[in-house]
């Protein structure tokens, strides 16, 4: 039988080229420069270009004196270009892996808390039964990975969908997995590591090492604070980079506050202490989140399996059933 496809793109015979080209421009800035990095003429470029704009009946970019600026129309445009080139991109992996025997390749982002236990303990075992296939994990922020997750970047994410990012709400799945407690850390031999009653008050005044503002985990710190009449602590050090966290706690007085998974493992190894103090914050639940619209490679399946017994093996029994949201 015969199948007919109606959709614009075929009709109009859009080109990968075309695709390559909206990709290069938002990144150079310019028709010339874009050209130069897919290797062909500017006239040609320029062609492109306007075959695609008269496509879609509208301009995709505003040119100026300073260059090329994408419009509202070419940065949903890009969005989706970027999406289809990721998904080409994944296929040809997929089919090399297996034309060679290999498993293939997963790129996962991470939270700082699962990427203490949960996430190693899943590698490990997955790496354990398929030693060939290519995992690549980047511990970051969760308003950092989920517009790499949107655009395909990611194939799998474990962290939060936040309020901010609604517009990314109706494209994902998402396994809640656990609330996220805040602790207090030290270098060992801190003159507070033994020390009984501590409150808030008597810690507002120390040196502190916290995530920068606008984070998250900044915004509850400051917030415990205020909600008791207290200005949040004012002598700081703002990173989010653990290296330096912990090396600037371990040749100081400074404290830092971290997700309670982490400072376990610090704690473990005897690199940091807890302080005896009960913060009265935590971080909102986190979980495994994928796109709803996408279909996992057979590697990437694996690993979200391996993840998920992971998850019930760390945190226990799911919070909630999988929703998409």
């Amino acid at each position: 039988m015969t199948r007919s496809y109606s959709n614009w793109f075929v009709r109009a015979r859009l080109k990968t080229r075309q695709l390559l080209l909206l990709a290069a421009m938002e990144e150079e800035g310019n028709v010339r420069r874009a050209a130069d990095v897919l290797g062909m003429t500017q006239p040609a470029a320029s062609r492109l270009l306007k075959e695609l704009e008269d496509m879609l009946g509208v301009s995709l970019f505003d040119r100026t004196p300073h260059g090329m600026h994408a419009t509202l129309y070419g940065e949903v445009m890009i969005r989706h270009a970027r999406m289809v080139l990721s998904n080409l991109s994944q296929a040809h992996d997929e089919i090399s892996a297996l034309r060679s025997g290999l498993a293939g390749q997963v790129r996962i982002g991470v939270i700082a808390a699962a990427a203490a236990t949960m996430v190693p303990h899943a590698i490990a075992s997955v790496k354990e039964r398929y030693p060939q296939l290519q995992i690549w994990a980047e511990v970051e922020t969760s308003d950092v990975m989920l517009p790499r997750l949107a655009e395909g970047e990611l194939d799998i994410m474990i962290g939060r969908v936040l309020e901010r990012q609604n517009q990314f709400k109706t494209d994902v799945r998402y396994e809640p997995l656990a609330d996220e407690p805040l602790c207090v850390v030290a270098r060992p031999g801190h003159p507070l590591e033994n020390e009984t009653g501590l409150t808030l008050r008597g810690i507002v005044n120390a040196s502190w090492v916290l995530h920068p503002p606008g984070s998250v985990l900044r915004h509850r710190f400051d917030l415990m604070f205020s909600q008791i009449g207290l200005n949040p602590p004012q002598n700081v050090v703002n990173t989010n980079n653990f290296l330096a966290i912990s090396s600037l706690l371990l040749q100081s007085d400074m404290l830092a506050v971290l997700p309670d998974e982490v400072a376990r493992q610090y704690q473990q190894y005897g690199v940091l202490k807890r302080v005896p103090i009960d913060l009265p914050c935590r971080m909102d639940t986190f979980g495994i989140i994928t796109r709803q619209s996408h279909l996992l490679s057979p590697a990437a399946a694996v690993v979200l399996e391996a993840l998920r017994d992971a998850a019930r093996e760390v945190y226990g029994s799911p919070l909630e059933t999988a929703v998409a949201r």
